[in-house]
């Protein structure tokens, strides 16, 4: 058995795809209406469908997961992140855990918490 893909809950998913692409430069392989599968093997569903799917709320922020990414140049992915989305609502800004690695936790636009650091 193989892991293919990570699904994550959008209320926009244009917003959302431009979000990816300008910030990880993830592209788009497939759009199917509601439902886009990206790079990396994130894949974008919108709300109005979860929702249906699963007959019940989505909880926005809740801190369940994250998405991880690594950067080389964490200093110079976060000019870029307050450039392009200024309205960023942070976690924690960037820090430095105790065994060296540097990180910074935010929320995408729909509150899907993502993490920032720099390679181990």
């Amino acid at each position: 058995m193989k892991l293919k893909n990570i699904l994550i809950v959008v209320k926009d998913i244009e917003k959302s795809r431009k979000f990816y692409h300008d910030l990880f430069g993830l592209e788009m392989i497939l759009d199917n209406d509601g439902n886009m599968i990206l790079t990396e093997g994130l894949v974008l569903q919108e709300e109005k469908y979860w929702k249906e799917f699963l007959g019940k709320e989505i909880i926005p922020k809740n801190n369940s997961f994250e998405l991880y990414f690594e950067e080389t140049d964490i200093e110079g992915f976060i000019e870029k992140l307050e450039r392009y989305f200024p309205e960023v609502q942070y976690v924690n800004r960037l820090m430095t855990h105790s065994w060296g690695q540097k990180v910074t936790r935010f929320y995408d636009p729909d509150g899907n918490l993502i993490e920032v650091g720099t390679p181990m």
